[in-house]
């Protein structure tokens, strides 16, 4: 008898925290209406400065409803011009968006967000880019080279702290466009983006590694599971003469890429990746003009 009250009070206590949680998810869902709406206004007008200030109104609604109980469990997944990706250890993930202005730059925007059972933890990013001078510095959260996140892969070695590979998009200007594998890591109650991890020609060094390229070509960079691999299109100039101008970049049908050996990113030249075709294929390429890979030789 002892068993079953205790079984039926578990159930009740269950019930209980699901009927809370799904009241939650609702409030989430109008939160997540009112962010639909604003992103439409940004996204719709070529005014910078309506779209400016639409975007703050976005913050603040978001900032709202990651307030809310159990939001960090919330996926956000209608928000279109939005990503919002997880660690697959559940440690953190990130929320990044960014507004293309007139003249063809572009401002990121985002947070991280700790899966934190005590209340919401953020770490704002803010966007520094024109104020880095050294693209291969290490920065933090304050000091953020901004890129649109898709992916977070989790890099453990034996006795040390993990960090995390982001693989972004970062549009970049009117004639070329950028990709970025950044290096995420915490250290107690700091953020820190940069850690020389990479290995091969011409890395040592490299804190984070910067591909641009032709704005009107697409890139992959990309996870392959199956290989244990980071994958990326090498790029090259459509003319020898371009050598160091980006915007003449673009794939020249080769593949390069990093795998994790001791902690490591080392670089593997030339390999040979057989895929199946998949839907999320769309995300390697211009999240804003949605293009495939070009390819100019």
């Amino acid at each position: 008898m002892k068993n079953i009250k205790h079984y039926l009070i578990i159930l009740l206590c269950l019930q209980t925290f699901v009927v809370a949680a799904q009241q939650n998810f609702d409030k989430l869902d109008v939160f997540q209406d009112s962010l639909i709406n604003i992103t439409k206004a940004i996204y719709s007008t070529p005014n910078d400065e309506v779209k400016t200030a639409s975007n703050g109104k976005f913050i603040k609604t978001l900032v709202e409803a990651l307030k809310q109980p159990n939001s960090y469990n919330y996926n956000f997944d209608s928000l279109k011009n939005v990503s919002v990706v997880k660690s697959s250890d559940q440690v953190f993930r990130i929320i990044s968006w960014y507004l293309p202005f007139e003249n063809g730059t572009y401002r990121y925007f985002g947070t991280i967000q700790m899966n934190n059972k005590g209340g919401l933890k953020l770490f704002p990013l803010i966007d520094q880019t024109e104020n880095i001078s050294d693209a291969n510095m290490i920065t933090n959260n304050q000091k953020w080279y901004g890129a649109r996140y898709y992916e977070v892969i989790p890099i453990t070695s034996s006795g040390k702290q993990p960090y995390y590979v982001l693989l972004g998009w970062k549009g970049n200007t009117l004639e070329s466009t950028k990709k970025v594998i950044e290096i995420l890591s915490f250290d107690r109650d700091n953020v820190n983006f940069g850690m020389p991890v990479f290995d091969g020609k011409e890395l040592k060094g490299k804190n984070r590694v910067i591909f641009e390229y032709n704005k009107q070509n697409a890139m992959v960079l990309k996870t392959d599971k199956k290989a244990g691999l980071i994958v990326f299109d090498h790029l090259a100039p459509f003319d020898p003469e371009m050598v160091g101008k980006f915007q003449f970049y673009g794939s020249d049908g080769n593949t390069d890429a990093f795998k994790v050996i001791g902690g490591r990113l080392k670089l593997q030249e030339n390999v040979v990746i057989n895929n199946d075709a998949n839907a999320n294929d769309a995300l390697y390429a211009d999240p804003a003009k949605n293009i495939k890979p070009i390819r100019k030789f």
